[in-house]
């Protein structure tokens, strides 16, 4: 369907839906990331806390919360599973203890090593799609993220 023609709800296919696209496109990133997670041991909402502690390390709960789109009550019991397997440690704050810190451990930050760093080649996007296509993405979610936080 082209994007300027108007669509009236009986005419409406599932394919026609974006959410749906995003949403399929989701399911499979995971089938995708599945052998890699499998070998780390670790779930995808595990991996990309590490990557966000790989990209910054010692953050606060909160901040590391704010970055995954995650509240306190879900990164907390994957932060307790995460330093239970030795990745990561859970510290308060010395200089305010309202506040805790969440730094890699050695094994946790020699994790990363075994992993590749050209992308990923399953997409089938050359270099400049796969940027433009993450870019355009990013782009949605933060609209996305503005209008719903406007009518609360």
């Amino acid at each position: 369907m082209k994007s300027n023609e108007k669509t009236s709800a009986l005419d409406l296919k599932l394919a026609d839906f974006l959410c749906f696209a995003v949403y399929s496109s989701n399911l499979a990133f995971g089938k995708a990331y599945k052998p890699m997670l499998e070998r780390l041991g670790l779930t995808y909402t595990q991996y990309i806390t590490l990557v966000a502690l790989w990209e910054e390390d010692n953050q606060t709960v909160g901040s590391l919360g704010e970055k995954l789109f995650l509240e306190s009550n879900t990164l907390t019991p994957i932060l307790k599973k995460l330093e239970a397997m030795g990745y990561l440690l859970r510290q308060r704050d010395p200089e305010d203890e309202r506040q805790v810190r969440i730094r890699l451990t050695k094994e946790g930050r020699k994790l990363r090593e075994g992993l590749s760093e050209e992308g990923f080649p399953q997409t089938g996007l050359d270099p400049d799609d796969f940027v433009q296509m993450q870019k355009a993405i990013v782009k949605l979610r933060n609209n996305l993220i503005r209008t719903t936080k406007d009518r609360e």
